[in-house]
């Protein structure tokens, strides 16, 4: 599937059903995640995603979360969902599937920038460490993923309370919240993905604005 190009991602992670899928998309997400990784609490089958995926708008990227997959398992879920995306956490298939990647790093005090290099993804997921590859509710100290070259999605414990002081922190390409705009594991409050992507959309939309506003020339008379 040709994966779309956006400005910006507002990602929900952990879509578990139709009705949350709706919200997010009602409340203006960009991207919408699919776990299938069978030890989450937010897992879905194949066949679940399949369902959800094909009531979607074609604006919003379709993500699917894997860990430590195989290629060929991946390239197949990714062709019936189908996906625009796939997230890789834990370990890297060899070889990668011929497909937009965003890989996961878990940041800590050891994470080092140049690990990022030499890694031909679309995109880096930033998170906080975890034995759960992901949706533990924690922040991780964003200075350590300040003035990154590379293309970032910035995650961990963000919802509408936070989410505007991580992207200034950081200036991330897309940010990314599940476990914090939960009722419970696997179910999403709408109200809270609407305060996430409403608080998400207003740094995310003015920094559009400067970006596509002319440069004023002084002339000298």
């Amino acid at each position: 599937m040709m994966a779309l190009e956006t400005k910006f991602v507002i990602k929900i992670c952990g879509i578990t059903n139709e009705q949350d899928a709706r919200d997010a998309v009602q409340a203006g997400a960009t991207a919408l995640g699919f776990n299938f990784y069978r030890k989450s609490p937010r897992y879905v089958t194949v066949e679940q995603a399949q369902v959800i995926a094909a009531s979607l708008p074609a604006a919003v990227l379709r993500v699917g979360v894997f860990v430590n997959e195989t290629a060929e398992s991946i390239a197949e879920t990714a062709c019936y969902v189908p996906l625009d995306v796939v997230q890789l956490h834990g370990r890297m298939p060899n070889p990668l599937p011929q497909l937009r990647i965003w890989r996961a790093i878990a940041v800590d005090e050891n994470f080092d920038p140049g690990q990022l290099s030499g890694i031909d993804v679309d995109a880096f997921l930033l998170d906080a460490p975890t034995d759960r590859f992901g949706g533990s509710g924690r922040s991780f100290d964003w200075v350590r993923a300040a003035g990154l070259k590379r293309r970032i999605l910035l995650a961990g414990g963000l919802d509408g309370s936070n989410v505007e002081q991580g992207i200034a922190a950081v200036d991330p390409w897309g940010v990314d919240a599940c476990s914090r705009i939960e009722s419970s594991p696997g179910k999403k409050d709408a109200r809270k993905v609407r305060e996430f992507v409403a608080a998400a959309r207003k740094p995310f939309e003015a920094r559009d604005r400067r970006s596509a506003s002319p440069v004023k020339q002084e002339i000298s008379l």
